[in-house]
């Protein structure tokens, strides 16, 4: 079951908490210098996961290997082998920041002088060098962030836990997170990403895995994932609403059944499959223009989070009125 290229493998997980099945069958496997992106609503069974890999919890049945460590026979191991970072982090507040990354090197069995350079590098790192004597409770939450993971890195991890890592974070600490997966990928460190935002997912992992209600329910690339959504659609914006009737009839057969039925007397757009990607919007745009109908906006969406996961379970209609309501709550407020 081991492989030298394979940092986590997991495989038929199982966990309940009393009558509640938290985990029911689930398996993966990371390799070496791959991240793995583990997406799902609150409660789906993704802290669960990580809570077991990172040896806080012990699971009912399955396995688990952490570089090579199980996770139930070897949690020494696997704890030496791993860096965990939550959403809450693990500092001491009294303590400056140069301090705890001491504290962390000496508690993982650094020397005092190669703890002390091994600060400095990531204190540099970090970008943390004019706050490295402040106590940490005075730092900002994305301080507080980059200074969680420094003390987790002072030990070079072989897999590393991000839960939700940039929840709360201003656009340039969350940049910073972004920037720190690059690294961990480019230095062949294994990366587990929980996260609810589709746009960090995309952009960071390798290949992503929905977990809904305990069970793996999709897994693939994020371009993947979208294309089972129905991938790229177009969204139409008439300059007047009643001018929608005679927009249906004009795009015709670009307009499937399932579009046509959901529209309503409220329904102020149309949001449309768009398979060739610009050349739907061309051929719808043409259509529209030759039938003198003056629109407000056309433009080429891609699906949301919420629009991926809830089509994988089954309410994709939810998820696209969602996601329109949140465009147009993002226009007034603009």
């Amino acid at each position: 079951m081991v492989s030298s290229d394979k940092a986590v493998i997991v495989a038929g997980i199982k966990k309940s908490f009393g009558e509640v099945a938290a985990l029911r069958d689930v398996s993966f496997e990371v390799e070496r210098g791959e991240v793995l992106g583990l997406l799902g609503p609150n409660g789906a069974g993704k802290t669960t996961t990580v809570n077991i890999l990172s040896t806080l919890i012990t699971p009912d049945s399955g396995r688990a290997l952490i570089a090579g460590h199980d996770v139930v026979s070897d949690p020494a191991g696997v704890r030496r082998s791993l860096m965990l970072t939550g959403q809450h982090v693990a500092l001491d507040d009294l303590l400056t920041g140069r301090e705890n990354l001491l504290m962390f090197g000496r508690l993982q069995g650094l020397k005092k002088k190669l703890a002390k350079e091994r600060s400095q590098e990531l204190l540099e790192q970090f970008d943390l060098v004019d706050a490295a004597d402040r106590p940490v409770g005075n730092y900002s939450g994305g301080m507080k962030r980059r200074i969680d993971i420094a003390c987790g890195l002072v030990v070079r991890p072989e897999v590393v836990f991000l839960d939700e890592p940039t929840t709360g974070l201003d656009p340039r600490s969350r940049q910073a997170i972004w920037e720190l997966v690059t690294d961990f990928k480019d230095a062949g460190i294994a990366t587990l990403l929980t996260t609810q935002y589709l746009e960090e997912a995309d952009l960071l992992s390798d290949r992503i895995i929905v977990i809904d209600k305990g069970t793996v329910i999709a897994e693939g690339t994020a371009d993947q994932l979208k294309e089972r959504t129905g991938g790229t659609y177009c969204e139409i914006v008439p300059r007047h609403v009643h001018d929608l009737p005679a927009m249906v009839s004009v795009l015709g057969s670009m307009l499937p059944d399932t579009i046509r039925a959901t529209l309503s007397e409220t329904s102020d757009r149309i949001s449309m499959p768009a398979p060739d990607g610009p050349k739907s919007l061309m051929e719808a745009l043409h259509r529209l223009e030759d039938a003198d109908i003056e629109l407000m906006d056309i433009a080429l969406r891609r699906p949301s989070l919420d629009e991926v996961f809830l089509a994988l379970t089954g309410d994709a209609g939810r998820a696209r009125q969602d996601r329109t309501d949140d465009l147009e709550a993002a226009d007034a407020y603009a």
